[in-house]
């Protein structure tokens, strides 16, 4: 702890996003960084607590005490060294994790000013990139191949962990690009491709096989490896299935998600294959990041309007006493696609799609009410009769995904990431990737 006293003289001081009217006009990241002066100033303001509950929280178990104090000494490469003991993509987390280490920070509890850890993590690894730090490096092989089947954060996770353990490893991903969940399902603006494909360069500097346009049928693995580990996300969209979903101009928020990514990959669509928000007034369904990320991709697309709508009731505003310090608070989130243009509604179902001449025009929804449980589980929805027609031109549906059923797997097939929990955060599906990349190294050294 550098200087015990800078919580008391350093006010938090975030990197902010571009001005508006400047990032709405491209798919470049938005948010900027501080220089570095700045960024050891806020790093000074760790307490190192003697509980520290933002390692508590961290699904990697990251320790931003001690990064964060050699970054203030200007020791960046042992800040490195720490930050990638137990995170194999700072550089993915510090762009979009919503940083639950945050949220339990002492200083966020006791001012609503936490440390800026995200943000001194993606410092930390950007200079050591930009140092040199970053070195492919080679590791003693130990005769045991493994197969990881997807290559998303989680399958991404284990690959790294299983190839520094000394196993030969093949990453098999049935799309055209490496990077899942990284790649089609994060904007740009919030996730440039770049950074996926500067990692993946060092890991295949370091071994790693990766083999695209591959699709792998679980139950029917291939040969020739001593273990599997299943990566394969949340392939399934939850869908909404009322009167009217036949009508052109509704899809599912991948759909157009992975289309615009794939768009500034280079890639070319026909007039009717090219999902677009031009001139339209857009609605989306659904309250979540994805909802949010369908706003800035319709805004930057130059639509004329966009609504988000949620069947939930609206979260309370600053502090949710349901969930106090250290948890999670669920309050309303405002991100920065909310920022550029849209409208939000809480407590609508939406009954039934309208349509004109086979293409959406509407949607018709009612205002639902929540009853709180008497024994605090789940409140109950209760439909009020007040319906209303919403004008939608282009409707997105972003309501979530449904976990996947796995099927009976040997002993030698290991589940990670969101093939095994159902749709979570990058962070978390990294920290299942490290899980069952040490669960197959027991497993394998046990043989």
């Amino acid at each position: 702890m550098g200087n015990p006293k800078a919580f008391l003289t350093v006010p938090r001081k975030e990197a902010g996003y571009r001005p508006l009217h400047e990032r709405i006009a491209d798919f470049s990241e938005v948010e900027q960084t501080l220089n570095t002066s700045d960024r050891k100033l806020q790093a000074s303001r760790c307490m190192d607590c003697g509980v520290p509950f933002c390692h508590w929280a961290c699904p990697l178990g990251n320790r931003p005490p001690e990064f964060q104090d050699a970054m203030y000494k200007g020791k960046w490469e042992t800040a490195y060294k720490i930050l990638s003991r137990t995170n194999d993509f700072p550089e993915f987390t510090g762009r979009i994790c919503p940083a639950l280490c945050e949220k339990s920070c002492v200083l966020k509890l006791s001012m609503d000013a936490p440390v800026t850890i995200r943000e001194d993590e993606a410092a930390v690894i950007e200079a050591a990139f930009r140092e040199g730090y970053v070195r492919p490096q080679r590791y003693e092989r130990n005769g045991k191949k493994v197969a990881v089947i997807g290559s998303g954060p989680a399958g991404m996770a284990a690959a790294n962990q299983l190839n520094r353990r000394g196993y030969e490893v093949t990453v098999f991903e049935k799309l055209e690009y490496v990077g899942g969940l990284l790649r089609f399902g994060i904007p740009n603006f919030k996730l440039s491709k770049s950074v996926i494909d500067r990692r993946i360069a060092v890991m295949e500097a370091e071994g790693v096989a990766f083999k695209v346009n591959t699709d792998i049928d679980v139950t029917h693995l291939p040969e020739g490896f001593d273990a599997y580990c299943i990566c394969t996300g949340t392939p399934q969209a939850r869908d909404l299935d009322i009167p009217g979903r036949n009508l052109k101009g509704i899809h599912l928020a991948m759909e157009m998600l992975a289309q615009q990514n794939r768009a500034l990959a280079g890639q070319t669509f026909s007039d009717d294959e090219r999902i677009t928000a031009k001139g339209k007034h857009v609605l989306v369904i659904g309250g979540g990041d994805t909802g949010s990320d369908c706003i800035g991709t319709s805004n930057r697309q130059q639509a004329l309007s966009v609504t988000q709508i949620e069947i939930m009731p609206k979260p309370p505003v600053g502090y949710n006493p349901a969930t106090p310090w250290p948890q999670w608070p669920q309050v309303l989130k405002t991100s920065s696609s909310h920022e550029e243009g849209c409208t939000r509604r809480w407590s609508l179902s939406s009954t039934r799609f309208i349509g004109k001449n086979g293409r959406v025009c509407g949607v018709e929804v009612e205002e639902v009410e929540w009853i709180p449980s008497p024994d605090g589980g789940r409140p109950t929805m209760r439909p009020t009769g007040k319906k209303e027609t919403l004008k939608a031109d282009l409707v997105l549906l972003a309501m979530g995904f449904l976990k996947p059923k796995q099927p009976e797997f040997p002993d030698n097939v290991f589940v990670a990431g969101d093939a095994a929990t159902g749709a979570s955060l990058v962070v978390r599906c990294i920290a299942g990737g490290r899980k069952a990349a040490a669960d197959i190294d027991s497993y394998l050294s046990a043989r």
